[in-house]
């Protein structure tokens, strides 16, 4: 009855520590002798309590009487492992591997101190004798060779479980990184054309290859696998991808829209790629204005893309061009869904004002300097423009107002006295004309 209790306790004490699996682990034996018996139930005692060096004392007490026992090798490297005697540990656990060879958990106490001392390179030799025990020990393998830099042998283990076990992040990030070197990025070309062989339905496989001859400037041939996924799925949307490069550099500005319109209503491609797509039509349609209306079309797609205000680049764009007009119509776009946005409201009234506009750029102004009454530039706006509507009155007075907002900006302020100075002039007022011009210059001389 002693001895079953004795048992007992062993089993539970050994299940607190390890996670149970599949094999019977090495602690849940019959103990042979009274002697032997004492001496190991008090080692697990000692360990439980991560008495380490005490429970040490306990199973060489064990191993004397018996040499040959696997199970007291196995805990003697536990203990060693936990004090981080590596070597001893390591020892233990090879010893009690050499007596039986059939217990996995002796050759996972290797691989913990292998991977507690950074020995990747032999954690790998380890690994490989796990996973006939247990397959999952392949994701420990793709690891194991990305920390020692393997990637060709990493590459062909992490295609391996995508293809049985399913994709993971984890192995996707390792994927990323591996192609980043460019002597891979051969082997999972090969890769993934055995897959679409395999399975020519399976668009997937298509778009990693169109991306991959992308990124490593292969166009051509993302061009050809473009093609064969149109072949194949004539309805796939990364398809249409490639095939409106295509069509631009043909200069097919119809087919072109309608592979750009399916690519940008797609959900399955990335806001990156779908804004290349974007600037690149932009680019084409500045050269072809009768494409205008499919370019503002367009940026209908990117109303809840919160990463970028696509009218409002394609304003600066155009303005960096000084196409006026264009620069405002998409301007004026990006207003009526952002009206709060200073900045995007004073870029149009720059365009108005180089456009020459000066009686919408008036209005406009005023305007602004009533939803953002501490704030300067609007009145200065609106003062030029009625300047130079000869309501010199007008301009007076709102750029007056406008100058009390000025703070710590020379030039600015400069620009002001400039104004008021046209005002004066206007108004006969010679006097504060010259007054305002030396503000002006003074100001210049603070900068």
């Amino acid at each position: 009855m002693k001895k079953i209790v004795f048992y007992i306790i062993i089993v539970l004490s050994i299940g607190s520590i390890i996670p149970v699996h599949a094999q019977v682990e090495p602690e849940d034996i019959a103990i042979a002798s009274d002697e032997f018996e004492v001496a190991f139930y008090e080692s697990i005692k000692q360990k439980g309590i991560q008495n380490h060096d005490k429970a040490l004392e306990s199973l060489a007490k064990c191993l004397k009487l018996q040499p040959s026992n696997d199970v007291i090798l196995f805990e003697i490297g536990k203990n060693n492992l936990e004090l981080k005697n590596y070597k001893d540990a390591y020892d233990s656990f090879e010893k009690a591997t050499k007596i039986n060879s059939k217990n996995r958990w002796y050759f996972h106490g290797m691989y913990d101190v292998c991977y507690k001392t950074q020995d990747f390179m032999k954690a790998i030799d380890i690994v490989q004798i796990l996973i006939p025990f247990d397959a999952d020990y392949r994701e420990d393998l793709a690891s194991l060779y990305m920390k020692t830099q393997q990637f060709d042998k990493a590459l062909l283990v992490v295609n391996e479980l995508n293809a049985t076990v399913g994709k993971s992040d984890k192995r996707e990030l390792y994927k990323a990184q591996i192609l980043n070197t460019p002597q891979n990025q051969d082997v999972e070309v090969k890769n993934l054309r055995d897959l679409i062989s395999k399975n020519p339905t399976d668009e997937v496989n298509y778009n990693a290859l169109i991306m991959l001859y992308t990124k490593m400037g292969q166009d051509k041939q993302a061009l050809a696998i473009a093609n064969d996924l149109e072949k194949a799925i004539p309805t796939s949307d990364w398809a249409q991808v490639t095939m409106f490069k295509k069509y631009l550099s043909e200069n097919d500005g119809k087919k072109a829209v309608i592979a750009m319109n399916q690519a940008l209503g797609s959900a399955k491609i990335d806001s990156k790629i779908k804004h290349r797509i974007l600037n690149e039509f932009l680019i084409f349609a500045k050269d072809n204005p009768s494409f205008d209306v499919d370019l503002e079309n367009a940026i209908g797609y990117f109303k809840n893309d919160t990463s970028v205000k696509v009218a409002k680049e394609f304003g600066k764009f155009f303005q960096r061009k000084q196409n006026w007009i264009k620069a405002i119509q998409f301007y004026e776009l990006d207003i009526k869904s952002h009206p709060d946005d200073l900045e995007t409201q004073l870029l149009a009234l720059e365009c108005y004002l180089q456009n020459k506009d000066f009686l919408v750029l008036s209005k406009k102004a005023e305007a602004l300097s009533e939803l953002f009454p501490l704030q300067p530039q609007p009145y200065l706006f609106a003062g030029t423009a009625y300047n130079q509507q000869k309501n010199y009155k007008k301009a007076k007075e709102i750029l007056e107002i406008g100058m009390d907002y000025v703070i710590d900006n020379p030039i600015l302020e400069s620009n002001f006295n400039l104004q008021l100075a046209e005002s004066f002039g206007g108004l006969g007022d010679l006097k504060n004309k010259e007054l305002s011009l030396a503000k002006s210059k003074a100001s210049l001389l603070k900068k």
